[in-house]
This record gives structure tokens, sequence and C-alpha cells, in this order.
């Protein structure tokens, strides 16, 4: 038998359910601990949200929001922002 879910082929028993069930493994991890190179923009977004997500959870799990609150302060903040490729524009006199 293969294990195809919506046209997806599975090739583990957790891509299965994940494709079967629609969730991903970990669906508030990257929420709560944010993904590498955020900018800074994606960040105040990601933690805004985060922030709401977390007062509903406090009323319907405790147990979780306890969790993902500790996410949150210890997700690491990006630290830089990513700068555009290419020249970059000096003022002065050219050499």
């Amino acid at each position: 038998m293969k294990s195809i879910v919506a046209g997806q082929r599975a090739v583990s028993a957790l891509e299965y359910t994940e494709l079967a069930l629609g969730i991903d493994n970990d669906p508030f991890g990257s929420l709560f601990g944010g993904v590498a190179g955020e900018s800074v923009a994606q960040y105040a977004a990601r933690t805004d949200v985060a922030r709401e997500v977390l007062a509903e959870l406090w009323e319907s799990d405790p147990e979780s929001a306890e969790v993902a609150a500790e996410l949150l302060r210890t997700a690491p903040v990006p630290l830089h922002r990513p700068r555009p490729a290419g020249r970059r524009s000096h003022s002065g006199v050219a050499a």
C-alpha cells in the first residue's frame, strides 16, 4: 500500500499523520521560539501574534501556556538586520 495523502507521498509515519490531519509536527514551535534569520519586522509581527495566542492559551490550557511563555522568554532575539546585497553608496571622495 502506498502512503499517499492528498496527492503527497508520505515517507514516514509522522509525515503521514501531518498530511492526514493537516497539522505540523510542531505547530507553535516557530511561533513562540522564532526562526533563524528573521528580520526585525518579522520578529515584531511574530511576537505580537504569539502574545495574542498565549493570552487565549492561558484560559484554555495553562500547562501549555507555561511552556509557550518560557519559549517566548528564552527565544533568541534577532541581533542584526539583514543588509541588502550589492554595493552601498558612500559619501565622500573616491580614491
